[in-house]
């Protein structure tokens, strides 16, 4: 499997990445683990995840993910063959003293010493850029983390934390995880992606299937009925998402392939970004990821698609 390079860093990962939000939530640990194991299988080693999955769950504190992660690592035995990310600071902000804490327990729960890629899960507007860099640089000098990236910054915020990393001699965030997919493309292609380019970031988006829509499974109200994202489709049913959906088909139909496979390749197509995190219930959807890895779009349809969902 063809691996990319994130931002300036040492890390290689290949053009999907599987995203362990559902993990404890929709996805129990029999589930988890035969899901691992299949993505891994197909030459697919990088898992992100964070310290609050799934923490809206009723039920539920935050680090289900992670400890079924770390389970299966453990049963595995294969730590060294894996590039794991999480993170850390959603609703609990990015002060140094909880970084510390924090990093303990993502790491106990992984059952690992250190992690590749630990993420400022949400921008903390109370806490100085430098301290919450200068406490990334002491977990990199204690061998706890190798490389930071950032989560849900502004632009502006993330060109500001760059200078400081530069001005200060700070390790730099090399790697953006934003909100980007078919439907959901002006905030990153109109703000950050240009920043992203110009500092040479990696960037892995979340969200990329839009809850499952991009895939064809909603395609009406009835069809959020039974399904824990129901809420977050909605939004997508109008005349954009449906005209989204139709491109989607035809470009499936003609690549003999999935919906969901296409929206995916879709985003690895484009040069800004390293790879797509999408997560998986079934084996259905971790083949769909195998998948969209090796399908490559041409031009035309790319442009096609492009077209569709003009915002």
């Amino acid at each position: 499997m063809q691996l990319r390079q994130l931002g300036k860093s040492e890390l290689r990962i290949p053009k999907v990445v599987i995203g362990g939000n559902v993990f404890g939530w929709t996805v129990d640990r029999a589930q988890t683990f035969r899901l691992l194991d299949a993505f891994v299988a197909a030459g697919l080693n990088t898992i992100d995840t964070a310290d609050v999955y799934s923490a809206w769950v009723e039920g539920n504190q935050g680090g289900e993910s992670e400890t079924l992660i770390g389970e299966w690592i453990k049963q595995r035995q294969r730590r060294d063959d894996l590039i794991i990310l999480s993170k850390v600071g959603a609703g609990t902000g990015l002060a140094k003293a909880h970084i510390a804490q924090a990093i303990d327990a993502s790491l106990q729960r992984l059952q690992t010493d250190y992690l590749d890629l630990y993420q400022a899960h949400v921008d903390d507007a109370n806490t100085p850029l430098d301290q919450t860099l200068s406490a990334f640089a002491e977990l990199i000098q204690q061998g706890k983390i190798r490389v930071i990236g950032a989560s849900n910054y502004s632009a502006e915020r993330l060109q500001a934390a760059l200078a400081i990393s530069q001005e200060l001699n700070l390790p730099r965030y090399e790697s953006l995880q934003p909100l980007y997919n078919l439907y959901d493309r002006e905030a990153y292609e109109t703000q950050l992606e240009t920043v992203c380019q110009q500092a040479d970031l990696g960037v892995i988006p979340y969200s990329t299937l839009a809850s499952g829509f991009l895939t064809g499974k909603y395609r009406s109200e009835a069809d959020l009925i039974q399904s824990a994202r129901g809420s977050r489709v909605r939004s997508y049913l109008n005349p954009r998402g449906w005209t989204i959906l139709k491109a989607l088909d035809e470009v499936a139909a003609e690549v003999q392939a999935t919906s969901g496979q296409v929206a995916l390749a879709w985003q690895i197509a484009r040069p800004s970004i390293t790879a797509p995190i999408a997560s998986a219930t079934n084996l259905d959807q971790v083949n769909d990821l195998i998948k969209a890895a090796q399908l490559e779009l041409t031009s035309n349809m790319i442009d096609y698609l492009n077209q569709a969902s003009q915002y």
